[in-house]
């Protein structure tokens, strides 16, 4: 009988050498676990038995139990690099349409051809479906899809409004209107230019030009050009000599780019009053002045309506910084701004510690993509244990409940870390010689054991 003690103990020190080696073996495998041998005693006893003078049979290994402690995290510079602290599993799948789930704490994701977010083994990382505002559209697992990066930021936005903010000097020499040519600065007093795009997302540059007319007090004309070409301001064109305002091209330029430009008037102290189109009618009086333009010369394939309004009053108050101005300084643009937005293409992606992934665009845009699932068990030592440091639920784990990060008892996820291995190589050594004894000291108990039978069988 004891030599088979000694042996359950042989197989129980080898088997403790072996879960020990192993996770040394595993000290720098990210999201790595380490696991515990955990031995019980055998002790077989009956009714009929002497209890009182019972020798227990041996030992034998009831579990090798994973420690599920939170590792230390290794910063890097990859944003894609995602570590979780606190309870919490990613979810992955082998294909995009696979509902086979795996979980895992290593977060060593990348990109893939597709631009599909996968770790080292190629398996797809899966994400909560976002709305426009980044809230979640269902927190389900089975509504969880592949998290992708996109390329681009879809469809460009069109320019509809641009907001200028200037002083025109007002010690400018006035100029006679009827004789402006964009290729002479001196038949002009200012000029301004700014990309507009339109609704291709093609850029385009409106230039404005200011002149302070020869003919009155205080009032300035303006004209815009889109790529070298005049625009007519909202209002039907001027027929050229019937009205001041209408801004003829000089002979270089042909009867063909006649345009109505728009009448900027200012106080004596120089506040912006009110403004005119090309046929002296005022234009938005109240709130907000506008200068609506006609149809931009956009010949790709564009929107052919597509029309953009000059807001030169932001707020709607008079005389407030807002405002165009004419002081007696030089001609100084302090804003210009417009709505429109190219195509963009990725430059970087955020990931937070509640798991959204925002991407930005070269367009300044970012938007939400989609947001990294979280998964939690009631009993993670019940995990089936699979190879690159992944798990699959079982019936002792419980079912998987997935939730958003930093939720409930969901941990944070922290971009451009990774979770090391929560293995202490220090005791990890200790246990190792402490295992080693144990497998000597039954060997000995063995060596023992054998010595006993062969001196019994030596009696004569």
């Amino acid at each position: 009988m004891s030599f088979n003690i000694a042996l359950s103990g042989v197989s129980a020190a080898q088997r403790d050498l072996d879960v020990t080696a192993n996770n040394i073996a595993n000290v720098n495998t990210v999201g790595f676990k380490e696991s515990r041998a955990e031995f019980g005693d055998v002790y077989a006893a009956s009714l009929l038995s002497g209890g009182k003078t019972k020798v227990g049979d041996g030992v034998l290994t009831q579990e090798v139990a994973q420690q599920f402690s939170q590792g230390s995290l290794q910063f890097t510079n990859t944003a894609l690099d995602l570590a979780i602290t606190g309870n919490g599993f990613f979810a992955t799948t082998p294909e995009i349409t696979s509902r086979d789930f795996s979980f895992t704490r290593a977060g060593q994701f990348k990109l893939d051809q597709d631009n599909f977010v996968v770790n080292s083994n190629g398996d797809n990382l899966m994400g909560f479906p976002v709305n426009d505002d980044g809230t979640s559209s269902s927190v389900a697992l089975s509504t969880t899809i592949p998290v992708r990066i996109p390329d681009s930021s879809g469809s460009p936005q069109a320019t509809t409004e641009v907001s200028p903010r200037f002083n025109l000097p007002a010690g400018d020499d006035a100029v006679d209107p009827d004789l402006f040519d964009p290729a002479d600065p001196l038949t002009y007093n200012a000029a301004t230019s700014i990309t507009v795009y339109d609704s291709l997302g093609d850029s385009h540059v409106m230039t404005y030009y200011f002149m302070k007319d020869v003919n009155a007090t205080n009032e300035w004309v303006g004209v815009t050009y889109i790529d070298d070409v005049p625009i007519d301001t909202a209002g039907a064109p001027n027929t050229p000599g019937t009205d001041p305002d209408n801004i003829v091209g000089t002979t270089s330029l042909g009867a063909a780019n006649q345009v109505s430009g728009f009448r900027m008037i200012f106080t004596s102290g120089g506040d912006f009053q009110g403004m005119e189109d090309g046929d002296g009618n005022a234009v938005a009086t109240g709130d907000v002045t506008t200068v609506q333009l006609g149809n931009p010369p956009l010949i790709n394939g564009s929107d052919a309506t597509q029309t953009i309004t000059t807001n030169f009053v932001l707020d709607g108050t008079n005389a407030t910084p807002d405002e165009p101005t004419q002081f007696a300084s030089s001609f100084e643009v302090t804003s210009l701004e417009q709505d429109g937005l190219p195509v963009g293409r990725l430059t970087g992606i955020d990931i937070g510690p509640d798991g959204l992934v925002r991407a930005t665009f070269s367009n300044g845009t970012s938007e939400p993509i989609v947001r990294v699932a979280l998964v939690r068990f009631s009993n993670e030592q019940g995990l089936t244990q699979q190879s690159n440091t992944q798990w699959q639920e079982s019936i002792l784990s419980g079912e998987a409940l997935a939730g958003e990060a930093t939720t409930g008892t969901y941990g944070d996820i922290n971009s451009s870390a990774l979770e090391q291995a929560n293995v202490n190589l220090t005791t990890e050594l200790i246990d190792l010689i402490i295992a080693q004894r144990n497998f000597q000291a039954n060997s000995r108990a063995l060596e023992v054991n054998n010595q006993l039978n062969q001196t019994i069988l030596n009696i004569r």
